[in-house]
């Protein structure tokens, strides 16, 4: 079996004069020990090589077949660790470590974004059929070790973990029942998508390419208690539309395929609504038209990522930003399922009364 190597191992090893290139081809390395790695190698006197060969005639020269790296956990469906002995392997398995590692390492990213203050925040990650890791109740996010991390089953009962499971857990498995692509979760409170939260305002389409392509459409779920089946059942509901929710009076969570796709998913939705916030100060953001988003959608679909909006949604409707629309006419012309208005005509007091409305709830 392959040895794990951390990466107080790797130093203990430069630390004794050895050369890292020493690690056996298929030792398996924790995050920090692969970035250690990866310094050593970029640091490392080039080696002389020999003359490329030859190009394939109608090809051009390569050296490597360029693959986005997984960190997808994929396990055995009906393979579930159930007797005690063991649950306790596979809990303190090395392929388990690596995730609990990278939890923690979310949970530090968080805590220095300040998306999170003292204990607030959770991060999850599903292993199996009916096994979910999940960080601790009152701790902070920006200081956990693996040791800290919990495991529990899909209704929330404890399995493993000598430190008790988060309260707010039941959220996250509620999002993971609905929507069997979310393998991972994380929730923080990250302060301008938790303003828009607690306004009730949920930001426009329309405005900028990129969430349109890694968020999708942005949900919102109404008020439960945290940690509360209602706030589970309300939140899941939500999931198989939206990767990005609106807790509201809340915070925020979000889902993905791994740990660190759920906490991008978090930054885009926190940048999104800090830029939306600022332009409102500068006159108000201007959208784009309706089939510039058909577009990014398509992008979005192709990248393997869920969205509803094309199949359920007209045209017009793909830019409607709620309750308050910021912009009443997205560029490139009025939507084409609406009656134009006469040239020249606009309601200034119905604008005023938006944009006010708007600057209301935002302070």
């Amino acid at each position: 079996m392959s040895k794990l190597y951390t990466a107080k191992d790797l130093e203990l090893l430069i630390k004794q004069g050895q050369c890292l290139d020493q690690v056996p081809a298929d030792a398996k390395l924790t995050p920090m020990a692969h970035d250690l790695m990866r310094q050593h190698r970029r640091s490392a006197p080039k080696k002389s090589v020999a003359p490329a060969a030859a190009a394939v005639v109608g090809g051009p020269v390569k050296i490597h077949d360029p693959v986005l790296p997984n960190a997808v956990y994929d396990w055995k469906p009906g393979g579930d660790a159930k007797t005690a002995a063991e649950i306790e392997r596979f809990f303190y398995s090395k392929e388990i470590q690596v995730i609990k590692e990278r939890i923690c390492k979310i949970g530090e990213r968080i805590w220095n974004k300040g998306y999170v203050d003292g204990n607030g925040g959770n991060i999850t990650v599903r292993v199996g059929d009916n096994l979910v890791l999940c960080t601790p109740t009152l701790i902070s996010k920006g200081f956990m070790t693996a040791d800290d991390i919990c495991m529990v089953d899909l209704d929330g009962n404890q399995i493993a973990g000598t430190r008790p499971r988060t309260s707010e857990v039941n959220t996250h498995l509620g999002i993971m029942k609905s929507e069997p692509k979310a393998k991972s979760c994380v929730h923080a409170h990250p302060v301008y998508a938790t303003a828009f939260a607690v306004a009730g305002v949920v930001p426009p389409s329309c405005l900028i390419p990129e969430p349109e392509v890694f968020l999708g459409e942005i949900g919102f779920a109404s008020y439960q208690t945290p940690g509360t089946p209602e706030n589970a059942k309300e939140v899941g509901a939500l999931a198989k539309r939206h990767q990005s929710i609106l807790m509201q009076n809340h915070g925020v969570i979000c889902w993905g395929n791994d740990v660190e796709d759920a906490y991008w998913k978090m930054e885009n939705t926190d940048a999104f609504c800090q830029t939306v916030s600022i332009s409102m100060q500068l006159g108000g953001p201007k959208s784009y038209s309706p089939d510039k988003l058909k577009d990014l959608i398509t992008i979005r679909k192709k990248l393997g990522m869920p969205d509803h909006r094309l199949d359920e949604l007209k045209e017009c409707e793909l830019c409607d930003a709620g309750e308050f629309t910021v912009n009443t006419e997205p560029a490139g012309g009025a939507c084409s399922c609406e009656t134009p208005a006469p040239a020249g005509a606009v309601d200034e007091a119905l604008v005023k009364k938006i944009t006010d409305q708007i600057m209301a709830k935002l302070s």
